[in-house]
């Protein structure tokens, strides 16, 4: 679970708007949170100034104080905090450190000192979110946490498979510190047909016959979902949606029920291994408007390494 939370930071108020969602996720998950600013040198080179060594260390101490200032904030709520302050190029200096830390969970803002741009995330934030072998909370850098603070309503997108329920331990944890509605959701998808021609309707038919047949199935599923899973016992909405366009028809449903959190396992059915995310998940994270977890379902470099050692051995004796 979310033991160690690692909250990176640029000093800019738009960054800040993860911290309300590390206090709620770190109260849920009784978890440490290790506060990160990362001294660019790189950025330094814009004003050659700041390569004199005196102003330097003045930067390094005025980083640490701002930290400080931050966790100070964070501890009078009851969690426990440790600041650090790093040197070298942003987004490989905090996911060398998540790797090396063993951190489980990182907060990032969507944008930071750069301010907006066209994009969902910042290059920096994007970086991150590729490279970092562990969970990510994505937040939204123009929405707010609920003033009380709590995630009322959270979303769980499932297609079925075993590895997009590896996020329902998660969530059924979050939810019940919270007290929190879980919106669980399944989209069939329209079956494509052959476009060459107007559809006939022989055409027509299969394609009903086989969203039906799919809506019969997901039915079960989402009962068993209520029954026997790790959500049993929680506060439970289902939804059953068919559309040509799984992830619009997310995004529709979530501006519907007023979600306050988006939560997502890596990959789901077709998730390929050699990705760090499936596609539905890639969407979320370029066009998603509201914060987005994603539990990560891969192993870490190191981990995925004792794996493969452990499986070589029984041959090589």
């Amino acid at each position: 679970m979310f033991d160690s939370i690692l909250v990176p930071l640029d000093g800019s108020q738009l960054a800040e708007c993860v911290l309300p969602h590390a206090v709620a996720i770190a109260h849920a998950f009784n978890a440490k949170i290790t506060l990160l600013r990362v001294l660019d040198k790189g950025q330094a080179h814009e004003t050659a100034q700041l390569f004199d060594l005196l102003n330097w260390q003045i930067a390094k101490t005025e980083a640490r104080v701002y930290l400080e200032q931050v966790a100070s904030r964070i501890k009078k709520v009851g969690l426990q905090t440790q600041e650090l302050v790093l040197e070298g190029l942003v987004p490989e200096t905090i996911t060398e450190y998540s790797q090396t830390q063993g951190v489980k969970l990182i907060i990032l803002s969507s944008h930071g000192h750069t301010g907006y741009s066209q994009w969902g995330i910042s290059s920096v934030t994007q970086k991150i979110i590729f490279n970092a072998p562990t969970s990510i909370l994505i937040v939204r850098t123009h929405q707010q946490l609920a003033p009380e603070g709590l995630y009322g309503h959270v979303l769980v997108p499932l297609d079925g498979s075993w590895r997009a329920e590896n996020v329902l331990p998660i969530v059924t944890m979050l939810a019940n510190f919270h007290k929190s509605q879980i919106h669980i959701a399944h989209v069939v998808k329209t079956p494509e047909m052959a476009r060459h021609m107007p559809l006939v309707r022989e055409d027509i038919e299969l394609s009903n016959r086989l969203v039906a047949r799919n809506r019969e199935e997901a039915v079960r599923y989402l009962d068993q979902m209520r029954s026997n899973s790790p959500l049993a016992g929680s506060e439970i909405k289902t939804h059953l949606l068919t559309s040509d366009n799984a992830a619009a028809a997310l995004y529709e449903l979530a501006g519907q029920e007023h979600i306050d959190l988006v939560a997502l396992s890596a990959h789901g059915y077709s998730g390929n291994s050699q990705w760090p995310y499936g596609s539905m998940v890639n969407n979320f994270i370029l066009y998603g408007t509201v914060p987005l977890l994603i539990v990560q379902d891969l192993p870490s470099k190191e981990e995925a390494l004792q794996v493969n050692i452990a499986i070589r051995e029984p041959t090589e004796r």
